[in-house]
């Protein structure tokens, strides 16, 4: 298990994240532009990182027939997950350490993930990107609402105390990547339109299509 699994392994660790994910500043702002660009004709997604299932909650609240697969590796968030689409026949929650190379789940019309994908190493975060794209059919879309890495020490502590946070309280699990650096591998792989459509300070989302 990789050190960010056993992180998240940890109930204790998990609901303090799940207590204070709803009052992220403008993370609502974010989450309203990924779900714009999930096309209309998208009828399966996958979710990476799912938490108590937060991204497919929202995208099912006005597209309740959408088939949506959902990953996490921590128990606590699994069975929040769980619990909460019990009874959705459509929706799958498995679990998995994404810094292990994805399971054979098929080919997804969208993929989307959120403040998950910041805790893997940066040579995983890469590797992941490539086999999100394989598993992408023609005119998908890629969605990763992201921590990204500020480009100063400054900005870095503006941001943690605008999200009521201080260095010595910060997520020692997270290994921030600047945001230029990963549009710049997904355009490397083969992502088209690939741009950073919303952020703010060290949020931000990084969107790709594949052609």
């Amino acid at each position: 298990m990789s050190q960010s699994a056993k992180e998240w392994s940890n109930a204790q660790n998990a609901l303090a994240y799940l207590n204070v994910a709803d009052n992220l500043p403008h993370r609502a702002e974010g989450e309203a532009v990924l779900i714009d660009h999930i096309s209309k004709e998208a009828n399966r997604i996958l979710d990476l990182g799912t938490g108590d299932g937060r991204l497919i909650k929202l995208i099912k609240t006005n597209r309740p027939d959408i088939e949506a697969v959902a990953l996490d590796i921590s128990p606590t968030m699994l069975k929040a997950a769980r619990d909460h689409f019990a009874n959705d026949s459509k929706v799958k929650v498995i679990e998995h350490d994404l810094s292990l190379p994805l399971p054979d789940l098929g080919y997804f019309d969208a993929i989307v993930s959120s403040f998950a994908i910041q805790h893997l190493k940066h040579e995983r975060k890469r590797s992941l990107y490539e086999e999100i794209y394989d598993i992408l059919n023609p005119t998908g879309v890629f969605c990763n609402l992201e921590h990204v890495a500020s480009p100063s020490v400054e900005l870095h502590v503006r941001f943690l105390n605008a999200i009521g946070y201080t260095p010595k309280k910060e997520d020692k699990a997270n290994r921030l990547l600047p945001m230029e650096t990963q549009l710049g591998w997904l355009r490397d792989i083969a992502f088209v339109d690939v741009d950073c459509y919303w952020k703010w300070l060290e949020m931000a989302l990084l969107i790709g299509y594949k052609a």
